[in-house]
């Protein structure tokens, strides 16, 4: 029972099955078109779906994360695949009208999405102390890759049985694989040790574990709040625009900046591993250092592409540390806050996703309308990437004692 139980590497493919299905809500564009043709809604109004989908996901990681304290990992991803399956099989629904597809895949299967994308990561974090920066990377590169899978899949079903049914049954498939992975989610033994590993006694970060109102306490959480945030924002506008954005820049055609989507997509995945893995070696706020950095001159030079070739290369690249903030952020937060309330710490954290989903996809959204083209709204992405590139050099871990730091888990520090 023991080894079938604690088996890590078992929870951990259970984990990235659970994202993937969950990810699956990246390839929302597939349904974009036929449901704008079938039904006569603009294009504008279906994009809202996904805005809502993305906000609701913010705000429930955050109860997830809560309710994980409470009551362990697994009923939380029960319950997110329930809403999450349902949401997108109610969804199918939607020719009742516009207002249905809202509240079912955009708020019930938001929930689900919010509630089930914490849970691997908080329980991950918990059984590899030793390879935070890895394991989390693995686990969101899952939730990347889940329109990989989902996008061509979705395609041909909507080309042989429509829309509507294919919503139908990609919702009894979510609920199976989520509910089905969530039953290996369970959190490791009190003071789980890898065998033959143990914490660097020169630093001991991380043996020191803040609640939620002790990390709220502190600016640290807030700044890195902002990183997400701010690396969000300046992806998710690439994502929001990618397609309409090649053909006006390059002058491709639709389709060869349809299949762009699906190259970039790749990096989406890819990042969240690559960056989360180098951050175990270079460290986390030098690899977010070196996103927004290079975000900066990605986006300052896109204006000036002609050749779909290199635009597609810069876009992949942005996406690339897209992915690698989700990748990175929860080790970068089990860092300074300690594994063991990462799930309501980090849980609202992720409110930066839901709000950066918006501020993106607008921001980008109205400079085109007003000025005509992407030129400016780039460039001004561009600048905020500079500018947010300060926030790496002045951010360390809270101004606990050594002695606080080392204290047991139970007990709270003493207060000067």
């Amino acid at each position: 029972m023991r080894n079938r139980i604690h088996n890590r590497w078992i929870i951990a493919f259970a984990g990235v099955i659970l994202q993937i299905a969950l990810g699956a809500v990246y390839a929302w564009s597939v349904f974009r078109t036929p449901l704008v043709k079938g039904f006569g809604w603009t294009i504008s109004e279906v994009t809202l779906t996904f805005t809502i989908a993305i906000f609701t996901l913010g705000v429930a990681s955050f109860v997830g994360g809560l309710w994980m304290r409470a009551k362990g990992p697994r009923i939380v991803g029960i319950t997110a695949g329930v809403c999450y399956g349902l949401g997108v099989f109610l969804a199918s629904l939607s020719n009742h009208g516009l207002w249905v597809l809202y509240l079912t895949y955009g708020v019930l299967g938001g929930s689900g999405l919010g509630l089930g994308y914490i849970v691997p990561i908080a329980t991950l974090v918990k059984w590899f102390p030793d390879r935070r920066g890895f394991i989390t990377g693995i686990a969101v590169a899952g939730f990347g890759a889940g329109a990989l899978v989902t996008a061509p899949i979705a395609t041909r079903l909507i080309l042989r049985v429509g829309v509507l049914e294919t919503l139908a049954i990609l919702g009894v498939a979510y609920f199976i694989l989520v509910v089905g992975s969530s039953m290996f989610m369970i959190n490791p033994p009190e003071n789980y040790l890898p065998a033959g590993w143990a914490p660097d006694i020169a630093t001991q970060r991380g043996v020191y574990h803040f609640t939620l109102s002790e990390a709220l306490h502190r600016w640290q959480w807030y700044a890195l709040w902002a990183l997400l945030f701010l690396n969000v924002s300046a992806g998710i506008a690439i994502i929001s625009q990618a397609a309409p954005m090649a053909q006006e820049i390059t002058g491709v055609s639709a389709a060869a900046a349809a299949g762009m989507v699906g190259i970039i997509s790749i990096a989406n995945g890819s990042g969240r591993f690559l960056w989360a893995w180098l951050s175990d070696f270079a460290g986390r706020r030098w690899v977010f250092l070196a996103m927004f950095l290079l975000q900066a001159v990605l986006f300052f030079i896109m204006p000036a592409v002609s050749s779909f070739a290199l635009f597609t290369l810069l876009a992949f690249l942005v996406l690339l540390c897209y992915g690698g903030g989700f990748g990175t952020m929860p080790a970068f937060c089990a860092d300074y806050f300690g594994s063991r309330e990462v799930g309501p710490i980090y849980g609202l954290m992720l409110t930066a996703w839901g709000f950066g989903s918006v501020l993106g996809p607008l921001l980008i959204a109205y400079m085109r309308e007003s000025t005509g083209h992407y030129n400016e709204a780039l460039r001004i992405i561009a600048i905020i990437m500079l500018a947010s590139s300060v926030i790496p050099f002045f951010v360390h871990p809270p101004t606990e004692t050594r002695e606080s730091r080392l204290a047991p888990p139970q007990r709270r520090p003493m207060r000067p």
